[in-house]
């Protein structure tokens, strides 16, 4: 067991970096844990900002990963409201903001990502929103109550996940809905064409209006406020608030300042870790939506940006700190909820990846599974409307096998069947 009088930083104060001291302390580490978050909130979990908590459904105190006692309790030191500027790798020491320096023996950087911005003018303008952040979550709440109560139009640039789940809350507050999407589908990059029409007829369903293959580059306003948004084929929306959806950067600048070894951009970037979660100073992990690990299963680089990436990430990099066997090649999973849709995604099959989609049960009723194959090996699975079935999708994706196209199809069959 590590020492009593070792210390173990954690500069991240999402999911990851308090998962990861919750490890510390469960697996018997009775050295100092220090926790850094740039944030004044507790650490808490952001599935619900996009969701429950942004509809007004769950209470604020209910995104909290641990009530705020447990950190004394735990022995958890912690510096909210604090940003990490420097690390000094030779001196193993972390700088803030404030000019605190504090040594530590293993570090792990669980900084996670940022909202990518718009580059377009008019965006200081008080209605353009992102939504990464609680804070950002406690103003759009009010945001999209005020436009349901007058009959007000979001404009939402990007039909991602975080574009979709904030136009079906809108939706359900009663606000105007524009999404402006340069893909032909939603969630293009994720599910391909085949099903991310799927998305399109779901919320055209609900009254929203998709403009594809075009991109914001205006957003016009008087006295501060927003009036509409421009988009590059001469088009003009109504607006009295935009929101910027158009995905999120891995948060490596104190990475790279310390000379850690990142990926290149184009190929998702983020911090290079071993399967260990190591980087390239033995000293030094990373976790949750920063780190870059090669997964054995898909050959490649894979940044996940998920909470279960987070919830799984954090505690495996303590176990690797404390210098357990560690082996981080979960297959990447996440889930949405958009109106009365429910569904779960397991694998990594963006286009270009595979060459057939399968589905079983009925997409018209949007109770199916679609599988993403590569000459015949299942790379991908997502659930719609029907449960309980992860587990096995994930061993399917796993084991390598390539079951017969109708077997799969066919939901008489027993997914369990497919993998005998």
């Amino acid at each position: 067991m590590v020492d009593a009088d070792q210390t173990f930083v954690i500069v991240g104060g999402g999911l990851a970096g308090a998962k990861a001291a919750e490890t510390l302390r469960a697996e018997g580490f009775t050295g100092r844990v220090i926790l850094i978050g740039d944030e004044r909130d507790h650490p808490y979990e952001r599935p619900p900002l996009s969701k429950g908590y942004l509809l007004g459904k769950e209470e604020r105190d209910s995104v909290f990963v641990h009530e705020p006692a447990w950190y004394a309790q735990a022995d958890v030191e912690l510096h909210l409201g604090q940003t990490v500027v420097a690390i000094d790798r030779a001196a193993h020491t972390v700088r803030l903001g404030d000019g605190t320096v504090i040594r530590y023996d293993k570090l792990l950087l669980a900084t996670g990502a940022e909202p990518r911005r718009l580059d377009v003018p008019g965006t200081g303008l008080a209605g353009v929103h992102h939504l990464r952040r609680l804070a950002h979550a406690d103003r759009l709440r009010h945001v999209l109550a005020a436009l349901g109560r007058d009959n007000g139009h979001l404009v939402i640039a990007g039909a991602g996940w975080i574009g979709l789940e904030v136009a079906a809350a809108a939706r359900e507050y009663g606000a105007e809905v524009t999404v402006v999407e340069p893909e032909p589908t939603p969630l293009h990059s994720v599910l391909g064409p085949e099903v991310g029409q799927m998305f399109a007829d779901l919320h055209a369903e609900h009254g929203v209006r998709f403009h594809f293959g075009a991109r914001l580059t205006e957003i016009t306003g008087q006295d501060g406020m927003v009036l509409a948004a421009r988009t590059d084929d001469g088009e003009e929306h109504p607006a009295h608030d935009v929101l910027a959806a158009i995905g999120a950067a891995p948060r490596t600048a104190l990475a790279e300042s310390a000379g850690l070894a990142l990926v290149d951009r184009a190929d998702g970037g983020g911090i290079a870790v071993d399967l260990s979660l190591r980087t390239s100073d033995p000293d030094v992990y990373a976790a949750g939506d920063v780190a870059a690990v090669r997964h054995p299963l898909f050959g490649t680089r894979l940044r996940v940006e998920h909470w279960a990436n987070a919830l799984n990430g954090g505690p495996a990099a303590a176990r690797a700190m404390l210098g357990k066997e560690v082996t981080y090649d979960r297959v990447p999973y996440f889930f949405s909820d958009q109106y009365d849709v429910g569904l779960e995604y397991s694998g990594w099959a963006p286009p270009g990846t595979y060459d057939q989609v399968v589905i079983r049960g009925d997409a018209g009723k949007r109770e199916f599974i679609a599988f993403w194959l590569s000459e015949g090996q299942v790379l991908a699975g997502m659930n719609v409307n029907v449960w309980d079935v992860t587990e096995t999708i994930q061993k399917l994706i796993r084991s390598g096998t390539r079951p017969d196209p109708d077997t799969l199809a066919d939901p008489s069959r027993p997914l369990t069947a497919l993998l005998a």
